[in-house]
Formats: C-alpha cells, sequence, structure tokens
C-alpha cells in the first residue's frame, strides 16, 4: 500500500508528532545551517535599544548622505590630518615611524604617506597614525582629552584603499568614525576606571570608521564594538614624561588606529564576539562608568556631527598655546611693539592647560619658549615651533626670562572652553590686556577653508614640493569626485 507522505510519524516522546515531509525539511534546513557562517547562527541574539540603533547606523553609513557643511568639515579634517602626516615625516617620532614600515613592509596594499613604502593594512595605519602625531599639529577637540583626527584618517586610508572606495564612502566613513569615537569619550571618559580618554577616543573613532570602509553588517558592527571596547581602556598618563613624543604619537594616532583596523579586519575574515558590549553583565559602560547612560553613544545621531565640534589648530603648537598666541597677535594689531620694549608678559590659564605646557622639554609644547619666540618673530611657524636647538638661543632665554604662566583656577572652571589672559607690560608702563574664550580654528571662531589650506600648504610643500601639494590639496577638497581613494597614491606618496 503506498504511503501518505503527509503520515505523522512519531517523535518518540509519546505526545508530539509531525509529518515525514516536516521531518525531511527540519533535516534539510539543519544541513543547510551547517553550511552557513558560524556567526549566522548568533545574528538573531537580542541586542539593546541603544546598540541596535549605534550598529543600524553605523552600518548604514556608508550610504547616508551627509549635509553640505559636514562633508566640506571633514574634507578639511582629512586635509588637515593628511597634511600632519605629511610634516611629521620629518620629526623624530615621523622617521621612527618610517624605519618601522621599512623594516615591517610586506603586502603592498596601503600607502605609506610622504614616503614611496606600500604596506598591510595594519602596519599603514600605525605608521600614517605615528606620522599624523608626531607633534602638536593635528586637530583636537577644544577640551582636551581628544585628538580624533590621527587615528580615525589613517585607519579609513589604509583599508579605504585596500577595499577601493570611493572619495564619498571615503568621507562618510571618517565623518562617522568621528561621530562614534568622541561619543564614546563624552559617554564613559570621565568615569573612575578609565585613566586615558586619547585611546579611547582614537579606537572607537578608527574602528567605526574602519568597519565602515569595510562594508560591514549591523550585526558585524556589533562585534567589531566588542572588539573596539576590549582594546579601548589600555593607556594611562606616562606618555606625558617621553620627551621625544615617539611614545605620544603611537597613544594617540598609531594604536587606536592599529585597533580599529585589526578589529575591522577580524570581522570581515569571520570572527565573532559578544553581540551587545554596551548591556549585560561585565559590559563596557558599567565596567569603565558605572554611573554613565550608553544611550549618549546615540544622543543626536544624524544631528549633532561631531567632526564640526572639533578644533583645527591655527598654530602648530599643543592646545592650551593657542589662545595665549591668539591673544598675542590681537594686541600686536591693536598697539604694535617689539621685543625690546616688552619687560614683562603674564599668561594666565586654566590649571590643566598649565599643567600641561610648563617649561616642558619639547619646544611646540612649552609656553614660555613659544612666547618668546613670538616676541622676536611677531608669530610662530611650524619651522620655529619645532627648532629645538633654538630653545638654548640667547635672544630667545632672554625673552623668556620675562615670561610668566600663571595657574588660574577660575578658568579652570571653564573647562572644556580654554580661556586664556595675557598681560603684556611694556618699558613705559604700559600695560595691555587681551582675553580669547574662542580660540581661532575652534567651533566657534572657524577657520576658513582659504585658512586651512595655507596652513596645510606651510606644512606639505617644503616635503612634497610646490606644485605636488597644490595638487594632493585640490584633489583632497574634490574627495566627492574621486572613483576609488587609490587615485590619491601617486599624489601622497614622496618623490
Amino acid at each position: 500500500m503506498r504511503r501518505d507522505p503527509q503520515a505523522e510519524i512519531s517523535t518518540g516522546n509519546g505526545n508530539h508528532k509531525m509529518t515525514r515531509r516536516a521531518l525531511l525539511q527540519g533535516a534539510a534546513m539543519s544541513a543547510a545551517a551547517a553550511t552557513l557562517p558560524p556567526w549566522a547562527a548568533q545574528a538573531a541574539e537580542d541586542v539593546s535599544p541603544v546598540m541596535a540603533k549605534l550598529s543600524a547606523y553605523m552600518s548604514d553609513a556608508r550610504n547616508r548622505a551627509l549635509p553640505e557643511k559636514v562633508m566640506d568639515e571633514t574634507k578639511h579634517h582629512i586635509l588637515d590630518t593628511i597634511a600632519a602626516m605629511v610634516s611629521g615625516s620629518e620629526l623624530p617620532p615621523g622617521r621612527q615611524a618610517l624605519k618601522f614600515a621599512s623594516a615591517y613592509h610586506g603586502e603592498k596594499a596601503a600607502t605609506v604617506v610622504a614616503s614611496q613604502l606600500l604596506c598591510g593594512p595594519i602596519e599603514a595605519a600605525i605608521t600614517n597614525g605615528e606620522l599624523a602625531h608626531s607633534d602638536e599639529t593635528d586637530d583636537d577637540y577644544s577640551g582636551g582629552g581628544a585628538h580624533p583626527g590621527c587615528a580615525v584618517v589613517p585607519a579609513t586610508l589604509a583599508l579605504g584603499e585596500q577595499a577601493g572606495i570611493s572619495g564619498i564612502h571615503f568621507l562618510r566613513a571618517v565623518a562617522l568614525g568621528y561621530d562614534v569615537g568622541m561619543r564614546a569619550m563624552k559617554t564613559v571618559g570621565d568615569g573612575p576606571f578609565m585613566k586615558d580618554t586619547h585611546n579611547l577616543v582614537g579606537t572607537f573613532g578608527a574602528t567605526a570608521a574602519s568597519g565602515c570602509a569595510l562594508s560591514l553588517s549591523a550585526q558585524q558592527m556589533r562585534w567589531l564594538l566588542d572588539y573596539a571596547a576590549q582594546q579601548a581602556g589600555a593607556g594611562f598618563g606616562s606618555w606625558r614624561r617621553d620627551t621625544e613624543h615617539i611614545e605620544k604619537g603611537f597613544v594617540f594616532g598609531g594604536m587606536g588606529a592599529r585597533n580599529g583596523v585589526t578589529g575591522a579586519l577580524f570581522i570581515q575574515s569571520g570572527w565573532t564576539g559578544v553581540s551587545d558590549i554596551l548591556s549585560g553583565p561585565d559590559n563596557f559602560v558599567v565596567s569603565y562608568a558605572p554611573k554613565a547612560d550608553p544611550a549618549r553613544l546615540v544622543e543626536e545621531l544624524g544631528e549633532r556631527y561631531e567632526v564640526t565640534l572639533t578644533t583645527i589648530k591655527k598654530w602648530t603648537t599643543g592646545g592650551p598655546i593657542q589662545s595665549p598666541l591668539d591673544a598675542l597677535t590681537n594686541l600686536q594689531k591693536r598697539r604694535p611693539f617689539e621685543a625690546d620694549q616688552v619687560k614683562q608678559v603674564v599668561v594666565r590659564a586654566a590649571t590643566s592647560a598649565a599643567f600641561t605646557v610648563n617649561n616642558r622639554e619639547m619646544p611646540d609644547i612649552c609656553l614660555q619658549h613659544l612666547v618668546a619666540v613670538f616676541l622676536l618673530d611677531k608669530t610662530v611657524s611650524f619651522r620655529a615651533a619645532h627648532d629645538k636647538p633654538r630653545m638654548q638661543d640667547p635672544a630667545v632665554l632672554r625673552e623668556r626670562a620675562k615670561v610668566q604662566l600663571v595657574s588660574d583656577g577660575e578658568l579652570e572652571k571653564l573647562i572644556p572652553v580654554r580661556v586664556a589672559i595675557v598681560e603684556v607690560t611694556l618699558n613705559d608702563g604700559t600695560k595691555l590686556t587681551e582675553r580669547v574664550e574662542a580660540v581661532r580654528g575652534t567651533p566657534q571662531n572657524p577657520m576658513t577653508r582659504e585658512e586651512v589650506v595655507a596652513k596645510a600648504r606651510d606644512l606639505m610643500a617644503p616635503v612634497l614640493g610646490a606644485a605636488p601639494c597644490d595638487k594632493l590639496i585640490e584633489r583632497l577638497l574634490a574627495l566627492g569626485s574621486v572613483k576609488d581613494v587609490r587615485e590619491l597614491r601617486p599624489l601622497l606618496q614622496k618623490a
């Protein structure tokens, strides 16, 4: 007798039955599941609303149009960061970075800026991150604790070249990196167990940008954030004792860029992890800032773009020196004076700012030295800010003896706004005073495109040559028309 294919078959427990067809279908589904990648079975794991929103936003970023103002600001920050890489190539940290790349270059997938070297994406990210923060030229968050560009841009460039992404995709990935990196800092950065926020910003920013460059899915972005969280807690303030700026360049730039690129490559190759590092036991937020609200990570996503809130420095010096130099510039315009007419210069700065720049060994972050240079030169160029032998110049030392830095507790209360008050006393008794609350280059007092370009040209032309420098600037400002970021390679390299 012919058997009914729909006949019921006992499941063995006496209570449940299923049809032969259902059993065969179930077996087929099990066989199919066995062929799926290992992460597919975990994809349905429950995640918190914050993680769901954040990972979806990150995954969609490559296709999401940016407002025109945000596009322009992102171009400016990319240009400014690449200019920092180029100029950094001739400083001690940059030279060490290029030495590392030369020793370990293998896969020829990504450009090492200001050289003829091609490396794998991880080595390129480390090297270009170190180049970008070889000194204090790159962008920063006006309240301190963050130099996002020196990690985000190198990571995006490295994986962007490997994947052959468009200029538009590159811009969107960089903007996303700023958004995620800065929100991570604002969420847990002041927590009791977060010792240093620079690697936090760099790692989360480079991670988000890297995931976008590789076009990872929302589920992959969730695992990627897990790897970012595991790497972001490292780092503490001993880098301040590094008088050569080499370790600092790694902590601020190279380490975060490496972490982001490495994590993204892991996930792309099939690695998995925890699907929601923002909730559940031992999660990232609870571990570093138990009282923090994870919702800050998605606060105003798509409305508040962190790249527009990040400062492009007018002066190629440490952040706390920007305000005093602006103040001296304003005073010179209002009442010109010569160095030999000055009896004393008193600079009042917030306590934390004064600590960072007080009589440091490195010229670009020594306030007293750079004020003395300004008195003599009426400006502070990149070359002057990095001329260490000039710190022993008798003419500079004479002016430096006139400079007094005062740590001001009242100004500390205004942080994250870095306010400085400069008082110049002339030999004839005239007192000139200037208070600066919005440094040139901050969101409240932004530089024009012409100023950004002039700074970039000053940094890059001595290394690349005037004509190649102008071509690179032109191409970076027209990134929206670049079909493949690998087209930038000949312009980024040093002949």
